[in-house]
C-alpha cells in the first residue's frame, strides 16, 4: 500500500483544510465540494484526510459495515449477532467518473434470483463507503443516472437495489468530498445543494511559498514513508485533536442569538431552501467544538457562512459562487453579531472594478452615437461608424435578457453520452426491445427471458415450481432516452452584424441557447469569424459558463469571412469526432448570411456550407437579418448546409412557430 502524502504536510490552502477538518468532526456537515484549477493539490488534501479520521468499529465479518452498538435492522448480511466485533480503520472509496451503475449500488444475480428466489447481492461502492469517505474526483463529469443515485443514498442514507421486482436495501451514510476543475462544466443545482461545504482553491502566486511546495513534493517523491515520518508528530497532534473535538461536540451550545444570525444570514442572501439554515448550524458547532470552545459566537457563524453559502447563492448556471462579505458582516452586527466584525467601523463597500457598488457595473454608459447607425438600415460592409483608430472594432455589446428557446435536436437514433437533448440508444428510458446481453447483463427485460426460457422448462427436467433458467436464456432490455450533443455556436461577429441593439439581441439569442445546453447537458464550442479570419474563441468542452464568459467579451467590426468560419467550424468538428465519434454534432450559425472579403465569397460560402451537407451534420441557421429590406441571405446558408433556417422571434419557445424543431439534416441517422 503506497504511503499518502500528510495531510499536515499540504503548504497553504487554509479554507480547504479547515472544511475537510470541520467534517472529520462532525460528519453531518454534509461533505465538501473543492473547486479549482488543475494542480493545486485538490486530491491530494482529500487522499490525505483519511489517514486522520478515527477508527471505526464494525461488526465482524458484515460487508456493509454496520454498527455493533446499533446495527442495521435491514442490513442483507444481518441479523447480526450481539457482541462480535472489530475496529478497522475509516474507509476512503474512490468512485471513477465512468463507473457503472452496478459498481455504485451493487449487482443482484438475477440468474438465481429467477431460479431459485434468493437474494444474492454484491455490494457496491456505496456499500464500501458507509461510515467513511466517498471521494469523486472531477465530480462534475459524472453521467447524471449516477448523480442521481448519489442523491437519494445522500438523502436517505440508504441504498436500494431493485431489478425486476427483487429488492435490496442497505445504509449507505457517507462523507462526500467531490473535487472539480469549473473550466471544465459546472454542477447540477441538485447535486451542488448535497455539499455542506465548498471551498475555491487556487495555487499562490507568493514565490516563497511556491518554493516550499515544489522542495516537500520533490521529498515525498524522493522516499515518501521518510517524509511521512518526518511529519508523524503533526500528524498524531491533528488526529488527537479531532477525537476531543468530537467528544467535545455534544456539549456545543448553539444560543438563539447565534441561531437567529444564522437564519438572518440565509434569509439575507435568499438561499433557496432550509438545507443552508441546517448546514450552517452544524458548522458553526463543529468550528466552535474545533476550537475547543462549547459555546458559538459570531465568528463561527460568519465562518460557517463563507464556507456553506457561496454554492447556494447561484441563481442561474452562469453566476460566479461567492459571497459579498460587506453584507455579510452587517447583517450579523444587525443581528446581535459583535465578534470580530467591523474592524474598521466602514460601513460604505468600496466600488467595484465595475465602478458600482458591491463591484456592480454601472449601466451601459457607451456614448449614445451609435444609436443612429443601430435604427437605421443597414448600408453594406463598413456602414457603421467605425472608433477614430481605423481598426473598425466596437466595443462589445451587452447580451440582452435569455429566454427560454426551443427544443433543437439532431434527427435520427445516437449512442452518444446520456443528456437531455436527442434520442439515443440508453441504459435508461423507455424499453424498446430486447437482445442477448453482450458482456455482463445491466438492464433484464424479464418477459423476453421467459419466454427465452419456456421452450426448454422438459428438457431441463423442471420438476418444481421455479423456473429452470440457463444464461444462454437472459435478454438485456434495449432503451430508448435522450442524449447530449456537441452544440457547436459559429458566430458572425463583423461590421454587418455590429450595431449595438442588434447585436445585444444576438447575444441575448446565443446565451439562451447556451443555458439551454447547460440544462440538456451538452457539450459547446465557439467559432467566430470577423474582418479576414475565423478563430476558435472556445474549444469543445463541458464548460458551458466559459462559453458564456468569451461571448460576453466578442468584439465586433470589420468584412465578413464567412466561409473561413465554416471551414473552421469544419476542422473543430473533424478533430473532436476523432475523440468522441459517439457525441453527435448541431452547429449553430449565427449571422445574417452576408459574405464578403477576397474573391468570390459568396461560392466559396456555399461550397464549405456543402461539406456538412455531405456528411449530414445538423446544422440550424439563426437568422439575424433586420430592417425593412431583408434578402434572406440565412435562408440561402442553411439551404446550402442542409439544415434549418430560424429568425430571433421564432428561436422563443413561445413564439407561435411552435415549440420543438428538428434540425434537418441532409443524410438522416436510421
Amino acid at each position: 500500500m503506497s504511503t499518502p502524502f500528510p495531510f499536515t504536510a499540504v503548504v497553504g490552502q487554509d479554507d480547504l483544510r479547515l472544511a475537510l477538518l470541520l467534517n472529520a468532526v462532525s460528519p453531518a456537515v454534509g461533505g465538501v465540494l473543492v473547486r479549482g484549477e488543475k494542480g493545486t493539490a485538490k486530491s491530494t488534501a482529500v487522499r490525505a484526510l483519511s489517514a486522520l479520521m478515527p477508527e471505526v468499529d464494525v461488526v465482524s465479518g458484515c460487508r456493509f459495515s454496520c454498527d455493533p452498538d446499533s446495527p442495521d435492522p435491514g442490513c442483507p448480511d444481518g441479523p447480526h449477532t450481539p457482541g462480535a466485533f472489530a475496529s478497522r480503520p475509516a474507509r476512503m472509496v474512490e468512485l471513477p467518473v465512468g463507473a457503472s451503475e452496478d459498481r455504485l449500488v451493487g449487482a443482484l444475480d438475477i440468474e438465481r434470483a429467477l431460479a431459485e428466489g434468493v437474494k444474492a447481492f454484491e455490494p457496491g461502492l456505496l456499500a464500501d463507503a458507509h461510515r467513511g469517505i466517498l471521494y469523486v474526483d472531477e465530480v462534475n463529469l459524472l453521467h447524471d443516472h449516477l448523480v442521481d443515485l448519489l442523491l437519494d443514498a445522500a438523502a436517505m442514507g440508504a441504498s436500494y437495489v431493485e431489478r425486476e421486482g427483487v429488492s435490496v436495501r442497505h445504509a449507505a451514510r457517507f462523507l462526500l468530498v467531490g473535487t472539480m476543475n469549473p473550466e471544465e462544466g459546472e454542477l447540477r443545482p441538485q447535486l451542488l445543494d448535497r455539499f455542506g461545504l465548498t471551498v475555491e482553491v487556487a495555487a499562490s502566486r507568493e514565490p516563497d511559498q511556491r518554493v516550499e511546495v515544489v522542495r516537500r513534493r520533490l521529498a515525498y517523491d524522493d522516499d515518501p514513508a521518510a517524509f511521512a515520518a518526518r511529519w508523524a508528530d503533526e500528524e498524531a497532534a491533528v488526529r488527537a485533536r479531532i477525537v476531543a473535538a468530537r467528544e467535545l461536540l455534544p456539549s456545543v451550545r448553539l444560543g438563539d442569538g447565534a441561531l437567529r444570525q444564522i437564519a438572518a444570514t440565509c434569509a439575507a442572501f435568499e438561499v433557496d431552501g432550509m438545507r443552508a439554515d441546517i448546514v450552517m448550524a452544524r458548522t458553526a458547532t463543529a468550528l466552535t467544538a474545533w476550537a475547543g470552545r462549547t459555546e458559538v459566537l459570531a465568528e463561527d457563524v460568519r465562518q460557517a457562512a463563507l464556507l456553506a453559502l457561496p454554492h447556494r447563492r447561484r441563481r442561474n448556471p452562469f453566476d460566479a459562487p461567492g459571497l459579498d462579505e460587506d453584507k455579510l458582516d452587517e447583517t450579523l452586527e444587525e443581528f446581535g453579531g459583535h465578534d470580530g466584525q467591523g474592524e474598521d467601523g466602514d460601513d460604505d463597500p468600496d466600488p467595484g472594478p465595475g465602478g458600482g457598488p458591491g463591484g456592480q457595473p454601472e449601466p451601459d454608459d457607451a456614448p449614445q452615437g451609435d444609436g443612429d447607425a443601430a435604427a437605421r438600415p443597414e448600408a453594406g460592409e463598413g456602414g457603421e461608424p467605425q472608433p477614430s483608430g481605423g481598426t473598425g472594432e466596437q466595443s462589445p455589446a451587452r447580451a440582452a435578457e435569455p429566454f427560454r428557446t426551443k427544443v433543437l435536436s439532431v434527427p435520427g437514433l445516437g449512442q452518444g453520452a446520456a443528456g437531455r437533448r436527442s434520442r439515443a440508444r440508453t441504459e435508461h428510458g423507455r424499453t424498446t426491445g430486447a437482445r442477448r446481453p453482450r458482456g455482463a447483463l445491466t438492464k433484464l427485460h424479464l418477459a423476453a427471458t421467459v419466454q427465452a426460457a419456456a421452450p426448454h422448462q422438459r428438457a431441463r427436467g423442471r420438476s418444481g415450481p421455479g423456473l429452470v433458467v440457463r444464461r444462454d436464456d437472459l435478454r438485456q432490455a434495449s432503451r430508448e432516452g435522450r442524449e447530449g450533443n456537441l452544440v457547436l455556436f459559429v458566430v458572425d461577429a463583423s461590421g454587418s452584424m455590429a450595431a449595438r441593439q442588434r447585436m445585444s439581441a444576438v447575444k441575448g439569442a446565443v446565451l439562451s441557447l447556451l443555458l439551454d445546453a447547460y440544462q440538456r447537458r451538452d457539450k459547446v464550442g465557439l467559432v467566430t469569424f470577423r474582418g479576414s479570419a475565423a478563430d476558435v474563441a472556445l474549444p469543445p468542452t463541458s464548460s458551458v459558463d466559459a462559453a458564456a464568459v468569451r461571448l460576453e467579451s466578442l468584439p465586433t467590426g470589420g468584412r465578413t469571412p464567412l466561409a473561413a468560419g465554416l471551414l473552421r467550424a469544419h476542422e473543430v468538428l473533424r478533430v473532436e469526432r476523432l475523440r468522441d465519434p459517439a457525441r453527435r454534432a448541431l452547429v449553430v450559425v449565427v449571422t445574417d448570411g452576408r459574405a464578403t472579403g477576397g474573391p468570390e465569397p459568396v461560392a466559396l460560402a456555399g461550397r464549405a456550407a456543402r461539406l456538412f451537407a455531405a456528411e449530414g451534420t445538423a446544422s440550424v441557421v439563426v437568422d439575424c437579418e433586420s430592417g425593412p429590406v431583408r434578402l434572406g441571405l440565412a435562408g440561402q446558408l442553411a439551404g446550402e448546409l442542409g439544415g434549418t433556417a430560424v429568425t430571433l422571434d421564432e428561436l422563443r419557445a413561445d413564439s407561435i412557430a411552435g415549440l420543438v424543431k428538428d434540425v434537418q439534416g441532409s443524410r438522416r441517422a436510421a
